[in-house]
C-alpha cells in the first residue's frame, strides 16, 4: 500500500511516498517514521526496502526526496545540511496530519548523511520521539579529514576556500565529481556506483560548497537535547567510508535511553542488503516496537 505525495518546505515542493500497513482499519491512527537518505542519495534508491519492514511492522512510513534531489524541487545537487533539517521537520508535519497517523507518535530514521540528520532534527524538535541512526556522522569536520591523507585533506581546505570566494563573488559554486568529495573506499564506491547505475535520480557531481556545509555540521554537539527519548545507533566495525568512531562519539555523548550496535565483518554500503540489512532492520523494528509501538 504506497502512494505518491508531496508537501512543502520553506516554500519548496517536495516528493514523497506514503506506505501504509496492510492491516490498518478505517479510522485507526498508527505511529509514523519518516525515513531520511544520506548524501547523494534519492528516496528510490535503497529507503523502499526500509519502508516494507517497517509497514509489515504496523507503521506507517513517509519516504522524500530533500529539495534539490530526485523528484523535489528546488536547486539542484544543493547538499546544504541544515536545509536538509527543515526538510525533515516539513515531513513531519505531512506525516502527523495524515489521518492514518497518530500525530502525538512520530519516529525517524536517518542513514549515513541521514543518520547525521535525523540526530540533529530530533534534538531539536520535542515531536520526534523515537530515533534510529545508521552509518551516521557526528562531526562534519573529523569525518572528512579521517578519511583522507593528510595532504589530502589540505588540498581539500584550499578548494574549499577558493570556492567560498567564487560563492560570495559570483554566486556559484564549482561542481566536483561525488567521489572527491567524499572519497570513498574501494568497496564503498564499487556498491555505491552499483546502487546508482541505471537509475535517472542518481548524481555524480556535487557542488564543492558542500565542504563548508560540511564541515560545520556537527550533531554530536547537540545529540546530548534528545534525551529522555530513545536513540538507536547502528555502526559496522568495518565501514571506511564512515568509520564506526562516529556513531560511537555520538553514543558517548546521548543521554538514555540509548543503544549503540555495531555490526561485525560489513562496509557502509552492505546495510543496504543482504544478511546486514536483515540485522539492521531487526535492530530497528525491535527499537521501534519498545519505544514506539505501531498500533
Amino acid at each position: 500500500m504506497q502512494k505518491s505525495v508531496a508537501f512543502y518546505s520553506e516554500g519548496v515542493k517536495l516528493a514523497g511516498d506514503l506506505f501504509l500497513p496492510a492491516d490498518i482499519k478505517p479510522g485507526e491512527r498508527r505511529a509514523g517514521i519518516v525515513l531520511c537518505h544520506g548524501y547523494t542519495g534519492v528516496r528510490s534508491i535503497y529507503l523502499p526496502d526500509n519502508a516494507r519492514v517497517l509497514a509489515q511492522a504496523g507503521y506507517v512510513v513517509l519516504t522524500f526526496d530533500y529539495k534539490g534531489w530526485g523528484d523535489s524541487d528546488g536547486a539542484k545537487t544543493r547538499l546544504a545540511p541544515y536545509s536538509r533539517v527543515a526538510d525533515v521537520q516539513a515531513a513531519l508535519t505531512f506525516m502527523g496530519a495524515q489521518p492514518e497517523v497518530d500525530v502525538a507518535r512520530l519516529g525517524i530514521y536517518g542513514t549515513s548523511y541521514g543518520g547525521a540528520t535525523v540526530v540533529f532534527v530530533a534534538a531539536i524538535d520535542p515531536r520526534v520521539k523515537c530515533v534510529v541512526s545508521v552509518v551516521g556522522i557526528g562531526n562534519g569536520a573529523r569525518w572528512m579529514r579521517s578519511v583522507r591523507r593528510p595532504d589530502e585533506y589540505h588540498d581539500l581546505l584550499e578548494r574549499a576556500a577558493a570556492d567560498r570566494v567564487k560563492r560570495a563573488l559570483t554566486g556559484n559554486s564549482e561542481l566536483a565529481d561525488r567521489n572527491v568529495v567524499l572519497l570513498p573506499d574501494r568497496q564503498s564506491a564499487e556498491l555505491g556506483a552499483a546502487a546508482r547505475r541505471n537509475n535517472p535520480a542518481a548524481v555524480t557531481q556535487v557542488p564543492l560548497e558542500f565542504i563548508d556545509d560540511t564541515l560545520s555540521f556537527n550533531p554530536e554537539w547537540v545529540v546530548d537535547r534528545i534525551a529522555p527519548r530513545p536513540i538507536l545507533f547502528i555502526t559496522t566495525d568495518n565501514d571506511r567510508l564512515v568509520p564506526p568512531h562516529e556513531s560511537e562519539a555520538m553514543y558517548a555523548r546521548a543521554g538514555e535511553p540509548k543503544k549503540l550496535v555495531v555490526l561485525k565483518s560489513f562496509g557502509h554500503y552492505e546495510v543496504y542488503g543482504g544478511y546486514a540489512f536483515r540485522q539492521v532492520m531487526e535492530e530497528t523494528v525491535a527499537w521501534y516496537g519498545t519505544h514506539l509501538p505501531a498500533p
